[in-house]
């Protein structure tokens, strides 16, 4: 008979992670960091600190498997225990709830700003405030989106991946469904996601033939495998608590994780390296034909996955002995559940949000055309600022419309008392 595994080893798949947040502060500072580069043009100069700089946008990769591996984690669970799935109307209202009061509150703010920017008719309202501005074909904007809001072209990714990812769950749970215990069912759900890799580097195609159709790069298809990846992992992680015996393939390799995370994040830093040549396709200015976006999509996954990998294995806090070596990587838990880098994931959403905003308003205060100025001189008062309004919006928008998340409660479930603005974080 085979000992009882060690459950406090074992990936913590339940509550909040906190070394996650230290990640999506991660993600939230380079995605800055890139656009304060592009803006005063270093990311676009020659030389490895450009070159450096204008691989920062590896941090929306991240944010994609973040959510990956965390929303359609209850699928998985109810997938390989055969339980019911989660209430899609109450997914869907909290989703709604994470997502658009604070994004509205910057999308107006950006709108009226910079008025003269945008043609002020219904559609042009509509369309931002739904984001779905990307689909349109033939936009009233330059770049990525309009003025103030150039980085929402990836909230929008995020947000068509919301709305399908009941979809996506089903089909692929009924596909697992197949599988006569939750093993087979889990490698049914990893064979599935792997498809769904295929599929989005298959999206490729029509983007590129018979004509380049550049708006499709702002698309959710092409982005499927910057999903999966996280997706992935909340299988494996899930997985590794119904593997029998305490020494399963799986388990060990959760473990090899946890104990090479320092390898993990080296070869990471090897993917960013390669990511910044021209191999991952030109600089700042999008992908320009099919193998360059395919290699710099597989690379992003390699990337997301080295990064969040040894994070999402984690066990528990206090559950299971920490590791003391650095080559352990005793560090990274360490930096990434330090209390700045946890208070900045808590507003991470913010820095995201408001980030062009308060670059553009320094630029126009300090008179500087684009590709203009000093990087650093542009980085510390927009981070302030950014840092100011994220934690503002977080504090008197994001933590109110949170307590109203039980105003929509799976069928049967008990009424919960009244919402307190005095409530506990």
């Amino acid at each position: 008979m085979s000992a009882a595994p060690d459950a406090g080893a074992l990936p913590q798949v339940r509550g909040h992670l906190e070394p996650l947040d230290g990640v999506r502060a991660l993600a939230a500072l380079m995605v800055l960091v890139f656009h304060v580069s592009v803006e005063t043009g270093d990311a676009l100069s020659p030389g490895v600190l450009g070159a450096l700089l204008s691989a920062a946008e590896l941090a929306v990769p991240l944010f994609f498997a973040l959510s990956g591996l965390l929303l359609y984690r209850p699928w998985v669970r109810a997938c390989l225990d055969r339980t019911p799935s989660p209430a899609v109307r109450v997914y869907l209202w909290r989703r709604a709830l994470r997502v658009l009061p604070a994004y509205w509150l910057v999308a107006v703010a950006a709108m009226l700003i910079w008025s003269d920017d945008n043609p002020g008719t219904a559609t042009a309202w509509l369309e931002v405030l739904t984001l779905t501005f990307t689909y349109n074909t033939d936009p009233w904007w330059v770049g990525t989106g309009p003025y103030g809001l150039g980085q929402m072209w990836s909230l929008c990714v995020e947000v068509s991946f919301y709305l399908l990812l009941p979809l996506f769950a089903a089909v692929l749970g009924r596909y697992a469904a197949r599988g006569a215990d939750a093993e087979a069912r889990a490698r049914r759900l990893l064979t599935g996601l792997g498809a769904l890799s295929v599929l989005g580097l298959l999206a490729f195609i029509p983007q590129f033939y018979p004509e380049h159709h550049a708006y499709m790069h702002a698309w959710l298809p092409r982005c499927l495998g910057l999903f999966a990846v996280g997706m992935a992992l909340a299988v494996i992680t899930e997985w590794a608590w119904r593997e029998p015996g305490p020494d399963g393939p799986v388990r060990r390799f959760c473990a090899t994780l946890r104990r090479h995370s320092t390898l993990c994040w080296a070869l990471a830093a090897v993917v960013y390296a390669l990511n910044s040549t021209p191999a991952a396709g030109p600089r700042f200015v999008g992908v320009d034909g099919f193998w360059i976006s395919v290699i710099a999509t597989l690379t992003s996954m390699l990337f997301a996955f080295f990064v969040i990998a040894p994070v999402a294995v984690l066990p528990g806090k206090g559950s299971a002995p920490r590791p003391h070596r650095w080559r352990e990587g005793a560090w990274l838990e360490t930096v990434l559940s330090h209390p700045l880098a946890l208070y900045l994931g808590k507003i991470s959403y913010g820095i995201f949000l408001w980030q062009f905003v308060v670059l553009y308003l320094w630029r126009a205060f300090t008179g500087q055309e684009i590709f203009t100025g000093s990087f650093w001189l542009d980085m510390v008062p927009v981070t302030a600022g950014t840092v100011l309004l994220a934690a503002a919006t977080h504090r008197w928008v994001e933590e109110p419309m949170r307590r109203l998340n039980g105003l929509v409660r799976p069928p049967g479930a008990p009424r919960p008392r009244k919402p307190s603005l005095v409530d506990g974080a």
